[in-house]
């Protein structure tokens, strides 16, 4: 006789009703009423023509047909519970690691040295994301982030990453003749939205903050540096992005102090979550990073 369709919930409340010895407990599992798992074990009944159940007072107890049914369901959902959970961690280890971070920290720091996770782990597929918008890290948010800030976050594991330090840099055209943090003070300057800016860099260089002229001002570092590139003017960058424009020669450091962060990069998870293998295994890798 072929399995219907509609045998499997029939089924599914018997094999939990025959576990239990008790339809209440049963129906409180798989969040059904009493009477509902009654009258699926009724249906199966009458179906197969036997009873599979003896009721009585204090409750249900198999009969010798539902003592053998009961096993033959007990085993075919628990194979197939075991096939459903092998799934799941098939799909959840097979899933790329899901990262949040910064536009400008993805593009100058992380994506440099990405050849180099790949040579080392081959079998770990990325997913970056640089939104702008507020990452909620709850069972269906990313892995991990990584964030710059002062590493204090509610309800997020932090493990600072990267120390910053900021200091002023143009395209060497814009450098030619510049010798003190005074003519620095006096070019064209470009600014992005960071807690610190040109004003923080002049006191701790010992200069008036009067006549500043902030000609340009990006949301994104990364844009900052473009247009001091191009000669737009002198651009104060932090040290940790600032990598890729030094090696190629593109800015130069000009005179003047390194403005110490006040904040720094840190990698941040959900306390309450731990970390899939393939993330733990990318977040040791950029901790390690850091300190190579």
């Amino acid at each position: 006789m072929a399995l219907h369709s509609d045998w499997l919930s029939a089924l599914a409340a018997f094999e939990a009703a025959a576990r239990h010895q008790n339809f209440a407990h049963a129906a409180e599992e798989l969040h059904l009423t009493a009477s509902a798992v009654s009258h699926h074990v009724r249906r199966l009944e009458a179906r197969l023509g036997l009873p599979l159940f003896r009721r009585h007072a204090r409750g249900v107890r198999l009969t010798a047909e539902g003592r053998q049914l009961a096993d033959a369901a007990s085993g075919a959902i628990a194979d197939i519970d075991g096939v459903i959970s092998g799934l799941k961690r098939s799909s959840a280890a097979d899933a790329p690691v899901r990262i949040t971070t910064l536009h400008s920290f993805a593009s100058s720091w992380l994506i440099p040295r990405l050849p180099e996770f790949a040579r080392a782990h081959p079998e770990v597929r990325l997913s970056i994301d640089t939104g702008s918008a507020l990452t909620r890290f709850d069972d269906s948010g990313p892995d991990f982030g990584i964030r710059y800030g002062p590493g204090r976050w509610p309800g997020l594991v932090a493990h600072p990453l990267l120390q910053d330090s900021l200091f002023p840099v143009a395209s060497p055209a814009m450098a030619k003749g510049i010798k003190t943090p005074a003519q620095v003070a006096r070019l064209p300057l470009i600014s992005d939205l960071a807690v610190q800016g040109w004003r923080d860099w002049c006191r701790i260089a010992g200069l008036r903050l009067s006549g500043l002229d902030e000609r340009y001002v990006f949301s994104d570092s990364t844009d900052m540096l473009a247009a001091a590139e191009q000669g737009l003017g002198a651009a104060l960058a932090r040290s940790s992005i600032l990598g890729p424009w030094l090696r190629e020669r593109s800015l130069v450091q000009l005179p003047g102090p390194e403005l110490p962060g006040r904040y720094s990069y840190h990698v941040v998870y959900a306390e309450h979550r731990r970390l899939r293998p393939a993330a733990r295994t990318m977040v040791d890798w950029l901790l390690a990073q850091a300190t190579a």
